[in-house]
Protein backbone atom coordinates (compact mmCIF):
# COMPACT_ATOMS: atom_id res chain seq x y z
CA UNK A 1 0.00 0.00 0.00
CA UNK A 2 0.82 3.39 -0.92
CA UNK A 3 0.77 6.64 1.38
CA UNK A 4 0.38 10.23 -0.46
CA UNK A 5 -0.21 13.71 1.06
CA UNK A 6 -3.08 16.06 -0.19
CA UNK A 7 -4.34 18.96 1.17
CA UNK A 8 -7.58 19.38 2.63
CA UNK A 9 -8.90 23.21 2.46
CA UNK A 10 -12.01 23.44 5.51
CA UNK A 11 -14.36 25.74 5.94
CA UNK A 12 -17.63 26.55 7.69
CA UNK A 13 -20.91 26.24 6.01
CA UNK A 14 -23.86 26.89 8.06
CA UNK A 15 -24.11 24.59 11.15
CA UNK A 16 -21.21 22.19 9.44
CA UNK A 17 -18.17 22.28 7.70
CA UNK A 18 -17.51 21.87 3.81
CA UNK A 19 -13.99 20.10 3.07
CA UNK A 20 -12.08 20.01 -0.50
CA UNK A 21 -8.96 18.19 -1.82
CA UNK A 22 -8.18 20.71 -4.23
CA UNK A 23 -5.29 18.40 -5.77
CA UNK A 24 -8.80 16.00 -7.10
CA UNK A 25 -11.50 18.54 -6.80
CA UNK A 26 -13.23 16.28 -4.32
CA UNK A 27 -15.56 17.64 -1.85
CA UNK A 28 -17.12 15.97 1.47
CA UNK A 29 -18.66 17.51 4.45
CA UNK A 30 -19.54 17.03 8.01
CA UNK A 31 -20.86 18.15 11.32
CA UNK A 32 -17.58 18.63 12.65
CA UNK A 33 -14.19 19.63 11.83
CA UNK A 34 -12.59 16.30 12.22
CA UNK A 35 -15.99 14.28 10.53
CA UNK A 36 -15.27 16.49 7.89
CA UNK A 37 -11.63 16.10 7.33
CA UNK A 38 -12.21 11.92 7.85
CA UNK A 39 -15.53 12.17 5.27
CA UNK A 40 -13.40 13.60 3.29
CA UNK A 41 -10.53 11.35 3.28
CA UNK A 42 -12.69 8.57 2.94
CA UNK A 43 -14.21 10.11 -0.47
CA UNK A 44 -10.59 10.82 -2.02
CA UNK A 45 -9.23 7.07 -0.66
CA UNK A 46 -12.68 5.83 -2.33
CA UNK A 47 -12.22 8.43 -5.50
CA UNK A 48 -8.51 6.87 -6.23
CA UNK A 49 -9.80 3.73 -5.52
CA UNK A 50 -12.34 3.84 -7.96
CA UNK A 51 -11.43 6.12 -10.93
CA UNK A 52 -9.99 4.99 -13.99
CA UNK A 53 -6.17 5.95 -14.46
CA UNK A 54 -6.82 8.47 -17.08
CA UNK A 55 -9.70 10.01 -14.78
CA UNK A 56 -7.39 10.44 -11.86
CA UNK A 57 -4.54 12.01 -14.35
CA UNK A 58 -7.06 14.23 -15.78
CA UNK A 59 -8.02 15.80 -12.23
CA UNK A 60 -4.72 15.66 -10.19
CA UNK A 61 -3.48 18.85 -10.26
CA UNK A 62 0.42 18.59 -9.13
CA UNK A 63 1.04 21.67 -7.21
CA UNK A 64 -1.54 23.40 -4.77
CA UNK A 65 -0.94 26.53 -3.36
CA UNK A 66 -2.77 27.78 -0.43
CA UNK A 67 -2.13 31.53 0.76
CA UNK A 68 -4.21 34.57 1.55
CA UNK A 69 -5.84 37.24 -0.69
CA UNK A 70 -6.06 41.19 0.29
CA UNK A 71 -8.69 42.17 -1.87
CA UNK A 72 -10.16 45.96 -2.40
CA UNK A 73 -13.73 46.31 -1.82
CA UNK A 74 -15.83 49.72 -2.80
Amino acid sequence: MVTRNFTAAIYREDDGFVALCPELDVVSQGDTLQQARDNLREAVELFLETADESEIAERLHGEVYLTGLEVSVG
